[in-house]
């Protein structure tokens, strides 16, 4: 090429897929890999209910599925879905408040990428990595965050939060992911309403990611962003790739509010529409399928007993790790993973785990042979010696070590399994220094 045409990255990957590479190499070489990386309940066994199926069956003879949809999206989607916000009476929308995208992931990007270069998000340390991506792209600088806290349940640091917002007065909005990825927290509503009260006396606005907000257990509650934002200009960002699930449709929309209160917010409302346009639409038959699946006699059913399965899963692994040496973990309360953090000072680079295979061996020598976080390195010889395929927590944009795992597996046996053999590697790796 006439010169380097490539642009600059962050540094930072998406290591939810990024440890795939790693993990398929080991598959070559007859390892059986145990995917815990990421949130797909399809690929941990998850089955498609046969009324879903069939309502899917009926939308591809419909000729239109095969069609455009609307920008926005489909108009009697959005209609559907603005009823629902409305029914519950405490923030009024219309269908026009609604803009779908090809996933969450692409109404993350667009939200971001709207904002000028010098404005920027707060969010939640660690956050979810798109989220993350998404800001160090927009800004080219690290994101400004606010801690959770594991030791105190994962609650955020709510006066920190405050501090940082007065103090930076480039930040315009702040992000919270409710439930929580990675750590499972489960916002209770007056720290919520106290965050929404920061954004109204600083001026600024909110998104709230609400992808597993249908996805709480253990007795936890919570609140949706339309019942406490009052007049606060805000988006709720939510999706149907963990709820029904359907991760491969790619289906996520935003709820905008209050965009009329504020000219400043409506104009960058405008501009990620404007973005949205370059790309005519998002994909229609998902899209249709929202409100036959969301009003199926079935529907509520069927996401219970889910429901229900996870906490199952977050208390056998709780019950497992908790009283563990070496690590603490807070028992998972919503969405569908788990994060274990490794005590101050736990990690160094002289831990290793035992490997049979000799060309395995080799390869993960040569991946820790470079400086790279504990925890990641932990991560590498725990997939090597197990199969076990988990995230390293670092890679949540957070200085404490440790790894996320997910609670997806319809198994329990072989779940527990897993997490009795993760837990036995923990004392091994931690040890095999001494």
């Amino acid at each position: 090429m006439r010169f380097d045409i490539a642009k600059s990255g962050s540094g930072l990957v998406y290591e939810i897929r990024n440890i795939v590479n790693v993990a398929n190499r080991l598959k070559q070489s007859g390892v059986e890999v145990i995917w815990e990386n990421i949130g797909d309940p399809v690929q941990k066994g998850e089955k498609v209910p046969a009324w879903m199926r069939a309502i899917l069956t009926e939308l591809i003879n419909e000729d239109h599925s095969f069609g455009y949809s609307p920008t926005k999206g489909m108009e009697a989607t959005r209609q559907f879905l603005a009823e629902r916000v409305n029914r519950r009476g405490k923030v009024q929308i219309t269908p026009e408040d609604i803009i779908f995208f090809n996933g969450l992931g692409d109404a993350i990007a667009r939200a971001y990428s709207a904002i000028r270069v010098d404005a920027r998000i707060i969010m939640p340390e660690p956050t979810y990595s798109t989220h993350l991506l998404a800001e160090v792209h927009h800004a080219s600088f690290p994101p400004n965050t606010y801690r959770m806290n594991p030791y105190c349940d994962w609650s955020p640091d709510v006066n920190e939060l405050e501090r940082k917002v007065k103090s930076h007065k480039a930040i315009v909005g702040i992000l919270v992911i409710n439930p929580d990825n990675p750590t499972g927290y489960v916002y209770p509503e007056e720290t919520l309403r106290r965050i929404v009260e920061i954004a109204r006396s600083y001026d600024l606005f909110i998104i709230f990611d609400e992808t597993y907000h249908q996805i709480i257990y253990n007795g936890k509650k919570t609140v949706p962003l339309s019942d406490i934002i009052g007049e606060v200009p805000g988006i709720s960002m939510k999706g149907i790739s963990k709820e029904f699930p359907w991760p491969g449709s790619r289906c996520g929309w935003m709820e905008v509010y209050n965009a009329e209160r504020d000219e400043t917010f409506s104009r960058y409302i405008d501009a990620i529409l404007n973005q949205k346009m370059s790309e005519v639409c998002s994909t229609t038959l998902p899209q249709m399928a929202i409100p036959r699946i969301m009003d199926h006699p079935e529907y509520q059913r069927y996401l219970d007993e889910r429901v229900q399965h996870y906490e199952k899963l977050s208390n056998i692994a709780y019950k497992i790790l908790k009283d563990l040496p070496y690590v603490m973990v807070n028992r998972t309360c919503g969405a569908f993973y788990m994060t274990v953090v490794f005590n101050d000072a736990v990690l160094n680079g002289r831990q290793h785990l035992k490997i049979k295979q000799d060309d395995i061996r080799a390869y993960i020598e040569k991946l820790v042979a470079e400086p790279i976080e504990f925890d990641k390195r932990f991560v590498y010889y725990l997939l090597g010696a197990t199969g076990i395929c988990v995230i390293p927590l670092t890679s949540f944009f957070t200085d404490l070590p440790g790894f996320r795992m997910t609670l997806l597996d319809r198994d329990e046996a072989k779940f527990e399994k897993v997490v009795r053999v993760l837990a036995e590697k923990i004392v091994a790796y931690v040890e095999s220094a001494r």
